[in-house]
């Protein structure tokens, strides 16, 4: 199979908090996975918002961000992403200058337009939902002039914030924030590894009216890629099973901690929950090194991704990281099997 150019890597992590532990463990966890996979040579480490989870560590995102961040030292970590939504931009671009202060020429900020969490949660977070669909352009342009050089006579500033310049992204799950990341001339992040649907057109439409700028001269599109690689097939089906059992309590209105995996989950699921579960498998490498090898060269022919955001959700800490250490073998493999 011909390949364009591969893309980067980098990882999504929901900082999973596993059955049996803590946030407070979780949390390490994250620090050790970033560690490990800055010493692979990953392009980025996302984190991301969503409050009211009771198996995700991340919903103070710029405070876990920090702690990534101090525990490491060349790879970038970001927000995939803050929920502008939940915040005033001022209070983002101050939170997000303060990491670039710390950890300059490393931060990024994606950010998105969901509550990334229920309304009921979305309402704590806000105190009131008055707010319609033009807001988010808004204060995307609003948190940007904040990270910006300060115009003149210009009264609010973020401290620390502007003149920062911290690179912002667009995250989405649906045309809507294809059609902004083009208009502001800003990166795109695709939310495939959970709503696949529109991830095609999506791209189409980003790249064919994306604003070519001297700072941004041609479109980047990320696309979330789940991968679950093990030494065979038959381990990394069990290890998956963990993931497939957390979609299936939050489809079902149940979202819980992450639970240990079960032989032959999906072998006693009914045809309801396999049919909920089949998106998932669009934009999946669930497999030995050979099966993630072929599932990802596809996935890459398909869609051409500048670079992959790869969500790992397994139970056991080693596993997680013996199948990022797969990844990067494999990610090695087709970069030589392209330039033959």
């Amino acid at each position: 199979m011909s390949l364009p150019a591969l893309p980067a890597l980098s990882v999504l992590d929901l900082a999973p908090i596993t059955e049996g532990s803590t946030a407070t463990e979780a949390r390490a966890r994250s620090r050790a996975l970033a560690e490990h996979v800055e010493a692979l040579g990953d392009a980025r480490f996302w984190l991301a918002e969503h409050p009211n989870m009771p198996g995700i560590a991340s919903s103070a995102t710029a405070v876990a961000i920090g702690y990534v961040a101090e525990g490491t030292r060349t790879i970038r970590v970001g927000a995939g992403g803050v929920m502008l939504p939940n915040h005033a931009p001022l209070v983002i671009a101050e939170q997000f200058g303060t990491l670039e202060s710390l950890y300059p020429g490393r931060i990024d900020l994606g950010i998105g337009r969901a509550p990334g969490t229920d309304q009921v949660t979305a309402r704590a977070l806000r105190r009131h939902l008055n707010g319609n669909i033009d807001d988010f352009p808004q204060d995307v342009l609003e948190l940007m002039a904040y990270l910006g050089d300060a115009e003149p006579g210009q009264r609010v500033q973020a401290v620390p914030g502007t003149g920062t310049q911290v690179p912002v992204w667009i995250l989405g799950s649906s045309l809507y924030g294809a059609q902004l990341a083009a208009m502001l001339s800003l990166p795109y992040a695709f939310a495939s590894h959970f709503a696949p649907a529109a991830m095609m057109r999506a791209i189409e439409i980003y790249r064919s009216t994306f604003r070519p700028t001297t700072e941004m001269p041609k479109p980047h599109v990320m696309l979330g890629f789940n991968v679950c690689a093990a030494d065979t097939d038959a381990e990394a089906r069990y290890l998956r099973s963990s993931s497939l059992q957390a979609i299936l309590r939050l489809r079902q209105g149940a979202p819980g901690k992450l639970p240990p995996p079960i032989a032959d989950f999906e072998a006693k699921l009914g045809p309801a929950e396999h049919a909920m579960l089949a998106e998932f498998s669009v934009c999946s490498a669930v497999g030995s090194p050979a099966t993630v090898a072929d599932s990802m060269s596809a996935f890459i022919a398909r869609t051409g991704a500048d670079e992959l955001m790869v969500v790992t959700q397994v139970y056991d800490h080693d596993a997680r990281l013996r199948s990022y250490d797969i990844l990067a073998d494999v990610h090695r493999t087709l970069h030589a099997r392209a330039a033959a």
